[in-house]
């Protein structure tokens, strides 16, 4: 017989240990409207603000999702309870009440709209992964992109991100209302000012007034979010049933560490931040440059070899002797010396020890990190990851033999995924498609072809010959992957 569906009214027959929630859940206010419920932001922002609620009821969630049902339609049936699971040496399992509701906007625009005007609305946060803000390759708004073209020519019927929020803020203004604060909690460098510039240069193309307000009234802070958090599966809906004694249709799962930091800001709306956990800075950039080089360019690192040597989970990649020492060497001899200082002149974060705690957390046994699924999206995680990292490594006059590697093995797994027929999960699929489809594993002719995407490789660092020999040399010595990782003599020379 299968437990009882999690709700509201089944919930104090949660099993002993279990974490619940601290507060009478009618009692809640809305006071964030998030974009893109998936699993990060659940078992990240929505953890945080759970445990503001146990002091500060102003802070529930009501959930957007611009146009999958499929976490809505999980929840509901649950009150929008979840179960999260926390894995590590000490795992723990909680129920997560932050969420009030979760709308899709393309259904319910209306309701949308109205907690986007509501005066409780204080924050608008955002986990849309770094598609989901239209960029150019500069990291300005691309116009050219369908969803941006679209809410241009029609505003107040929107389908992206940034068309929700420019109308959302335009109603305030009409209105009288103060603007709400503006999260981005994605992965792109800088992201507050970011998308602040997405905002400015959207709004000034329907109404420069507009654009001009937003520019003057509107809080854009910056943040780093950091929490590993694999897919969730079947085998967790299983672990969260028989830990919980109750069905959970979308339980999440994260590492136990997580971190958040949020740029001091005079417009952030008053609250106990610090007693949720959450970090209040003057200087988030050395927090964020050291996360989104350190971790997540080891991550894409791991993922891209990993998947060329066989391995399918993160735990499996690190326990590879060879990759988990080139990853290591990576990071203490290739991307440390980019993250020793901000460009603020403030100290960043001890490299050395941070190091040693990312590589204890890639080797937590609780954890089932799909490569599969670190690999996605690489086109947009790649620039911001490892990218910039070479280039700042060319200019002082530092070897980009090893930073090649991982760059080389995304072209190979391309390639791979290509010529198997896989669909490959990326914003710009079809023109890799192509690509890998027309690859003969030949690194003088391969390597151009890609480095010509220029969403990817900057013109500029295409055309620098010691690169492309680099990343040529990484692509040769690729088409024996389990050799590949070992050869020093090609990761130091430039």
């Amino acid at each position: 017989m299968s437990a009882p569906r999690l709700s509201d009214r089944t919930l104090r027959a949660a099993r002993a240990g279990v974490a619940l929630p601290h507060y009478p859940r009618e009692a809640v206010e809305v006071g964030v409207v998030h974009f893109g419920p998936g699993a990060f932001h659940r078992a990240h922002q929505a953890f945080y603000f759970d445990r503001l609620l146990r002091s500060d009821r102003r802070w529930g969630i009501c959930a957007v999702s611009l146009r999958s049902a499929a976490v809505r339609d999980a929840l509901a049936p649950q009150d929008w309870l979840y179960a999260l699971a926390e894995l590590g040496e000490e795992s723990r399992t909680s129920v997560i009440g932050a969420l009030r509701e979760v709308l899709v906007a393309s259904e319910h625009a209306s309701t949308v709209f109205s907690r986007l005007e509501s005066p409780d609305t204080r924050l608008v946060t955002l986990t849309v992964t770094e598609k989901g803000y239209c960029l150019d390759p500069g990291a300005r708004l691309d116009r050219s992109h369908p969803e941006i073209a679209h809410d241009l020519g029609s505003p107040r019927s929107p389908q992206s991100a940034i068309g929700w929020l420019a109308e959302g803020l335009r109603r305030r203004r009409a209105q009288g209302i103060a603007p709400f604060v503006v999260l981005s909690c994605d992965n792109l460098p800088d992201n507050g000012r970011t998308l602040q510039d997405a905002m400015t240069d959207f709004a000034s193309e329907i109404d420069p007034g507009l654009a001009a307000w937003i520019r003057r009234e509107v809080a854009f802070p910056r943040t780093m979010v950091d929490s590993i958090t694999p897919a969730s599966d079947e085998p967790l809906r299983r672990r969260i049933e028989e830990e919980i004694g109750l069905a959970d249709a979308w339980p999440v799962q994260r590492e136990a560490f997580t971190q958040w930091v949020i740029e001091r800001s005079p417009q952030l709306p008053d609250a106990d931040w610090e007693s949720a956990g959450i970090t209040i800075a003057a200087d988030v950039e050395s927090y964020d440059r050291a996360k989104l080089r350190l971790v997540n360019g080891a991550h894409s690192t791991l993922a891209y070899l990993g998947l060329l040597r066989g391995r399918e989970t993160v735990q499996e990649a690190m326990a590879d002797a060879p990759l988990a020492r080139f990853v290591e060497r990576l990071m203490r001899e290739d991307i440390a010396p980019s993250v020793a200082r901000s460009s603020s002149g403030s100290p960043a974060t001890d490299a050395a020890g941070y190091i040693d705690a990312i590589l204890r957390r890639f080797r937590n046994r609780e954890m089932r990190h799909l490569l599969a699924q670190i690999a996605w999206d690489g086109s947009k995680k790649l620039p911001v990851r490892l990218i910039a990292t070479v280039q700042e490594a060319l200019q002082a006059g530092r070897p980009v033999g090893r930073l090649a590697m991982p760059l080389a093995a995304w072209m190979r797994f391309v390639a791979r995924q290509a010529q198997r027929r896989v669909p490959i999960v990326d914003p710009s699929a079809d023109r890799l498609q192509r690509i890998g489809s027309a690859c003969s594993g030949e690194e003088n002719r391969d390597v151009p072809r890609f480095l010509e995407l220029d969403s990817v490789f900057p013109p500029a660092l295409a055309a620098q010959k010691p690169f492309a020999a680099a990343v040529q040399a990484a692509y040769a010595a690729l088409s024996d992957p389990m050799a590949a990782v070992d050869s020093d003599e090609l990761h130091t020379r430039v």
